[in-house]
């Protein structure tokens, strides 16, 4: 294995990836789960999105150019329903009882959009292109796994700052996502117009 192709693989994917980034929105969109339902949200999360983004490096960008589908199309939609999260934990969340399914929110939000984002997948489409395939699920895999230890020990911070550190964690966390949001549906946009 050439070490160089890998490195440029695999650094861009963890940046696009950012395990440490989404710590805040996981312990922000988990805040009322129970602590035994968090390990297969995380193990769901870290599949689903394996799963798409092996499905997009396959066949993403295929089924782009058929459906005339670009990457700002990804980024303005995934920021819609970021943002539409973000909104009901700012608003809503004190009235809501959260009896979602712990694997509902680990498929979308957590796996899709924000582990396999736009970002993501446009690295995975950038790196096959010009590195192959060998490389990018290798890069994959390993990135993926990072994002995993990062989720399963996020628990840990939350431990750390106690339940109404966490509660403020959660606030913000919200807010931070509404930013995320509007940033992926500006940027979506603005290459959209250009």
């Amino acid at each position: 294995m050439d070490i160089e192709k890998f490195l440029l693989s695999f650094i861009p994917m963890f940046v696009a990836f950012d395990s440490i980034g989404i710590i805040p929105m996981y312990l922000g969109l988990t805040s009322g789960i129970e602590e035994s339902k968090k390990g297969k949200l995380v193990l769901n999360a870290a599949i689903s999105a394996f799963i798409i983004c092996l499905l997009f490096l396959f066949i993403g960008e295929a089924v782009l150019k058929f459906l005339g589908i670009t990457v700002d199309d990804f980024r303005i939609s995934g920021g819609i329903i970021l943002l539409i999260i973000s909104i009901s934990d700012l608003l809503f969340y004190s009235s809501r009882i959260r009896d979602v399914k712990a694997e509902d929110i680990g498929i979308v939000p957590l796996g899709i959009p924000l582990i396999a984002g736009p970002a993501v997948l446009t690295t995975i489409l950038i790196s096959n292109n010009i590195l192959g395939k060998s490389y990018t699920i290798i890069s994959l895999i390993i990135n993926l796994f990072l994002v995993y230890i990062s989720l399963a020990n996020a628990g840990k911070i939350k431990a750390i700052l106690g339940e109404s550190g966490s509660k403020a964690f959660a606030k913000v966390a919200s807010l931070i996502l509404a930013a995320i949001a509007v940033m992926m549906i500006r940027t979506g946009i603005t290459n959209l117009i250009k």
